[in-house]
């Protein structure tokens, strides 16, 4: 079932691509952000929201002149993000119940999104939402496992980790256009679908591993989860885009409501003539007699 809504995700963000890609306009920008993380273990386990996570990279986007359509595109983000997790909180011993194991996994990400939006302010204000498929390679990563007073590097095993994963992402923000250039601040949330370690029916070295492997038995499912609050600053490319029609509709507007203010004082002039000619002609009577 995932498989078929990333699938049908893809195929959306693609057609609406080509489908949209006459008078449109290249968005080039960063962007960076503070959040938090954690892992989904099935079965379930003790976990802990682990703030602190940062986000930054690149993105581009693709604008149409259609309104609502609004973008397709792509980030390239480095995220520091993890989870923290008590292996040994069915313990009866207090203490030990409190301690915690964490990693921090240092992870490229690559969004794909789709951004539609709507203009506020005279289409100086971009309202928008985020909805992206997203792939991942997880870089590095370190651990503290408190229980065994060990810390260090994470080494990754092909047999129990998995470093590549994907998911979904969805979120929202807002947009100042000021020329050629656009501000932002934004959150989004990244579901995870894949697992961070593969299964237990797939690895079975838990209990050879030392210190940076907690589990005796490897989750039947590991992924990961992130939420981040982003500023970022984008520049517009080219000459010919949706920015120039919106400043020729700003001008339109503007005429228009000029047109209409004209139009309604030559209406009430009308009114207020037509109002006074009764008192005028009756006034013209009776000088006359």
């Amino acid at each position: 079932m995932r498989y078929r809504i990333l699938n049908i995700f893809i195929a959306l963000v693609a057609t609406v691509g080509v489908a949209t890609s006459t008078h449109a306009q290249h968005v080039i920008g960063v962007k960076g952000g503070w959040g938090a993380s954690n892992a989904r273990f099935y079965p379930k386990q003790e976990m802990r929201m682990m703030w602190g996570g940062y986000t930054g990279g690149v993105t581009w986007r693709h604008y149409t002149a259609q309104r609502y359509v609004g973008a397709v595109g792509a980030d390239i983000e480095f995220m520091k993000r993890g989870y923290s997790y008590y292996p040994y909180f069915s313990s009866e011993d207090e203490a030990t119940k409190a301690l915690r194991y964490t990693r921090h996994i240092n992870s490229v990400m690559v969004p794909i999104v789709w951004q539609p939006h709507f203009y506020l302010a005279n289409f100086r204000l971009r309202v928008y939402i985020d909805l992206a498929a997203t792939f991942s390679y997880n870089i590095s990563s370190t651990y503290v496992n408190e229980l065994q007073n060990a810390s260090g590097t994470y080494h990754f095993k092909v047999v129990r980790d998995n470093r590549w994963n994907y998911g979904l992402a969805g979120g929202g923000g807002v947009a100042y256009l000021a020329g050629r250039n656009e501000f932002s601040v934004g959150a989004r949330y990244y579901f995870g679908y894949g697992d961070i370690v593969r299964n237990t029916n797939r690895y079975s070295g838990n209990a050879t591993d030392g210190p940076e492997n907690p589990f005796a038995t490897t989750p039947r499912r590991s992924p990961l989860d992130n939420i981040y609050i982003t500023v970022g600053y984008g520049h517009r490319l080219g000459k010919a885009s949706e920015f120039d029609a919106f400043e020729r509709m700003r001008e339109n507007r503007a005429r228009r409501a000029e047109k209409r203010r004209i139009e309604a004082e030559r209406k009430a002039a009308k009114e207020a003539a037509a109002a006074n000619s009764p008192k005028r002609a009756a006034l013209q009577v009776a000088g006359g007699k």
